[in-house]
């Protein structure tokens, strides 16, 4: 199947026009007509090889929403026309443990991800969604309910995800003190979920310049508070005013912080959670987990069912992403707004610009 998109040709380079093919649909696939994609930061890093590994030509996009064309014949949850979306990844081994439990984003032989990967062959390289069309298994698929606007609905499939799951992990809720860490594309569909879920939402930002906008979003408080050397006073009142004082963290930043700063901030038995992924090595003190029983942890993106209830939980309470859409055309001109959080709060693609 010939598809259309834009790529990055090697490290570093800017993308451009691509063709090239999509495999022919089986039993079981769903053929989408993509509407629309958001960019992730992901994106960025995986373009630049800032977590080694990629490979090119790449087409990259794991935020996609759009229209199901054509649907195989065993497939059973979808028809033509149905609105649907694809995340992070489009296969798994499905017979590991943690697939089993529909965690399939942490299968032990790892997921197919979206772009920049290679299919269960063991052959096939995966392209994304900066483009025309994909061709996914139906049991990889989301459906996208009819109340979510499909380009504000797009990024809901990573930044909605990586939020929704740590916070349903650790219990945010009624009672809760919740502090996000970073308020951009992740940081604030945190603060939309936590704040649906009923907890007390702070966010920790370098500045206070998006106060605002963070209170309308459901922020009940919005700190300034940076580990850089050049933290200002402000920061530093913020960091001894909040010590001991939240129940879950979720940092979001892809760049390098003290992280014994923010875990100071943790109540006893209090966990932050990093979903962001630096690039170089972060210091961390044991003290700063010992002295109140606190946990560091991790979390990636969601199973496909956990994705669908996020997807379901945001309609109900009609949660979707700030987005900034441009034309497939803008893209090159997109990424280092991103890097510099130039962005209110996700660019999306509108996909049919490729026409």
């Amino acid at each position: 199947m010939k598809v259309h998109g834009y790529a990055a040709q090697q490290a570093k380079a800017p993308l451009s026009q691509y063709s090239f093919e999509r495999r022919d649909p089986r039993d079981n696939d769903v053929v989408i007509d993509i509407q629309y994609c958001g960019i992730c930061h992901t994106d960025i890093h995986q373009v630049n090889d800032e977590w080694g590994g990629s490979t090119y030509p790449m087409v990259p996009g794991h935020e996609i929403v759009g229209i199901a064309k054509e649907v195989g014949p065993k497939v059973t949850r979808y028809s033509v026309d149905d609105i649907v979306g694809v995340g992070c990844f489009v296969d798994s081994c499905r017979k590991c443990g943690p697939c089993l439990k529909g965690l399939e984003q942490y299968c032990i032989e790892g997921p197919v991800l979206t772009y920049n990967g290679v299919e269960r062959d063991g052959q096939t390289r995966t392209q994304g969604g900066y483009s025309n069309k994909i061709v996914v298994d139906e049991n990889y698929v989301l459906r996208i309910p009819d109340n979510l606007s499909m380009d504000c609905a797009a990024p809901l499939l990573c930044a909605g995800i990586t939020m929704y799951s740590p916070l349903m992990h650790w219990k945010a809720g009624p009672g809760k003190k919740v502090g996000i860490v970073g308020f951009g594309g992740l940081g604030h569909m945190g603060v939309k979920i936590a704040h649906a879920l009923g907890a007390e939402v702070s966010v920790l930002s370098h500045s206070l310049r998006k106060q605002d906008e963070a209170k309308k979003m459901g922020a009940d408080k919005f700190y300034a508070a940076t580990t850089a050397t050049t933290s200002s006073s402000n920061s530093q009142d913020s960091f001894n005013e909040l010590k001991g004082y939240f129940d879950l963290i979720i940092n979001t930043l892809s760049v390098e912080i003290d992280w014994n700063h923010y875990l100071n901030l943790l109540a006893l038995d209090g966990t932050m959670v990093v979903v962001g992924l630096p690039e170089k090595e972060t210091p961390l003190s044991a003290s700063s987990l010992t002295n109140a029983r606190r946990s560091l942890a991790g979390s990636g993106i969601g199973g496909i069912k956990e994705t669908q209830q996020m997807l379901d939980f945001c309609s109900k309470h009609d949660i979707a992403s700030d987005i900034e859409l441009i034309p497939i055309q803008g893209v090159n001109e997109a990424y280092p707004r991103v890097v510099s959080s130039d962005v209110r709060y996700r660019f999306v693609v509108d996909t049919k610009s490729l026409d």
